[in-house]
């Protein structure tokens, strides 16, 4: 995105704002303009409200305004506060772990498995665990896609299964040796008190347990799903929000070509 003043897609942008030191800004750049809300396990009256406040004091906001309340029970109330961040970030230092390769769509990537493996890939994919969402699995999977992104279903040169969800992992290995798999897809959705991480790992621990986890390129996938994170739990790759069927494709096809899978 551009305009008449900076190209706003270029790291020249952030030289031209000295972006050394950044923090959120509403009608001024650098006033630290901010919202946020929450609940607290309080009545919604006046102490409720000065609770709140004083919160989003110890959170670093100046002068915070309570500008919206809700009754959710006797003792539960949600706040929405608005105040001035006082705490900056160092941008120019940031660095963040993402999957390092060139994106292709899906015609490049039926023609890469053509020319560098030679076959077609088979793709096994699931919710796993207790999560019964599919909504994950299916944007990647499913031949209609998502966004405008078709699904894996619809490439030529992969054979996608999608088995859908609360699949237990065992299941799901099962199921991935018996059709000769060459990448494991797992959707987190559900992430309530980190369930994910625990069902995340224990695939990765049956996967070693049996001797099997070098057979696959394995990647997971969610909205609190991190490549970081992934790594950190024995994945090759996660691929988190706005990341569509090209994106988990292109890896894995250039990572089976990497290890020589044909």
């Amino acid at each position: 995105m551009s305009s008449g003043l900076y190209d706003t897609s270029t790291k020249d942008f952030d030289r031209t704002l000295n972006l050394t030191r950044v923090k959120p800004y509403g009608d001024t750049m650098n006033d630290g303009k901010i919202q946020l809300s929450f609940t607290l396990p309080v009545a919604d009256d006046e102490r409720g409200i000065e609770a709140a406040k004083q919160l989003a004091l110890a959170m670093g906001i100046s002068d915070p305004n309570v500008a919206h309340t809700q009754k959710l029970d006797k003792a539960f109330t949600f706040y929405v506060v608005y105040g001035s961040c006082t705490h900056t970030v160092d941008y120019e230092h940031i660095h963040v772990e993402t999957v390092q390769n060139d994106v292709m769509d899906m015609e490049e990537v039926n023609d890469y498995i053509r020319t560098h493996i030679g076959r077609k890939v088979i793709v096994v994919g699931a919710s796993t665990g207790t999560d019964a969402h599919t909504v994950g699995i299916d944007a990647i999977m499913n031949r209609k896609g998502f966004a405008g992104h078709y699904g894996l279903e619809r490439y030529e040169m992969i054979e996608a299964y999608n088995l859908g969800a609360q699949v237990e992992n065992e299941e799901f290995i099962r199921k991935a040796v018996e059709l000769n798999a060459d990448v494991l897809l797992v959707s987190q959705t559900v992430t309530q008190k980190d369930v994910h991480i625990a069902n995340l790992t224990n695939l990765i621990e049956l996967l070693e347990a049996e001797n099997l986890r070098s057979r696959f390129v394995v990647i997971c996938g969610g909205a609190r799903i991190s490549h970081e994170l992934a790594k950190e739990l024995g994945y090759d790759a996660g691929f988190g929000p706005k990341k569509y069927a090209n994106d988990v494709a292109s890896f894995a096809v250039t990572e089976m070509a990497a290890r020589g899978m044909k």
